[in-house]
């Protein structure tokens, strides 16, 4: 569910990342534009892609706890304004899995399919509300920890309102999963951010997630992040984070993000 991959085990392994990601963006998506809400954070917008527009992201995200790491490495992103108010989307990641004990696995993880649509617009008193649903579609290998194993949704409902250089949205919903060790659990999640310059837009959020597996706990975070805008046509992405209670967990993004029409 999460995604975020800026701290890796060594100095090394971070400058080998850092050089994929930029090579892979600078190939695939030269192309220009503004990133909207949702992206570094795990709290998403109801705002959808322009129609006739697209967007591309490449990333990658790590799930840190004490008995094990996930990272999505890298992964990309694909969004397409379908329709007025209407947007297709799809997240196809690449997946390594860190067990405490046994060797790491790598490979492709499961793919993420949405549509987003926004059914209120936002006037001068009144927010912007639309509905996100995703299903995770089981194409990593569960036995290998890279998978789910089973389809599963997310059904979320989200929130933006804007004043000036400042953007709230948030909201919440629910996930189902059947898969073996798994349950269904709500979240929710709300984030305050802030356009600082025409290079900076930082924020930070709260985020819950219910206990999301057999015998596990739910969990608080607490994170930071925002877009770096190296002109107009490129921006990074960036967020860390931790739990405040519940499971421990430490979280975490990077990302290169271009939109064209």
């Amino acid at each position: 569910m999460i995604v975020a991959a800026f701290l890796f085990r060594t100095a090394r392994s971070w400058r080998r990342m850092s050089h994929l990601l930029l090579s892979i963006v600078m190939i695939t998506i030269p192309f220009a534009g503004t990133a909207l809400a949702g992206p570094p954070f795990q709290t998403d917008d109801p705002e959808p892609v322009d129609f006739h527009h697209f967007e591309a992201y490449v990333f990658s995200t790590l799930d840190r706890t004490p008995g094990a790491s996930q990272e999505q490495l890298p992964a990309f992103e694909f969004n397409m304004g379908a329709a007025p108010n209407l947007q297709l989307h799809a997240v196809l990641p690449m997946t390594l899995a860190s067990p405490a004990s046994g060797p790491n696995e790598y490979g492709v993880g499961d793919t993420e399919l949405g549509v987003k649509y926004r059914f209120l617009q936002e006037r001068n008193g009144r927010p912007q509300v639309g509905i996100f649903p995703l299903l995770e579609a089981p194409t990593g290998d569960a036995g290998r920890g890279l998978g789910n194993g089973r389809a599963w949704a997310r059904l979320p409902l989200w929130i933006q309102k804007s004043i000036g250089p400042w953007t709230t949205y948030g909201g919440g919903g629910y996930n189902l999963n059947t898969a073996p060790g798994m349950r269904s659990a709500p979240f929710a999640g709300w984030l305050l951010q802030r356009d600082i310059n025409k290079r900076w837009t930082l924020g930070g959020e709260t985020y819950y997630q219910g206990a999301s597996t057999k015998g596990g706990r739910s969990s608080n975070f607490l994170d930071g992040g925002g877009y770096y805008h190296l002109s107009e046509q490129f921006q990074i992405l960036f967020m860390l984070g931790h739990t405040i209670a519940g499971e421990r967990h430490l979280i975490g993004y990077l990302g290169l993000y271009r939109t064209w029409k």
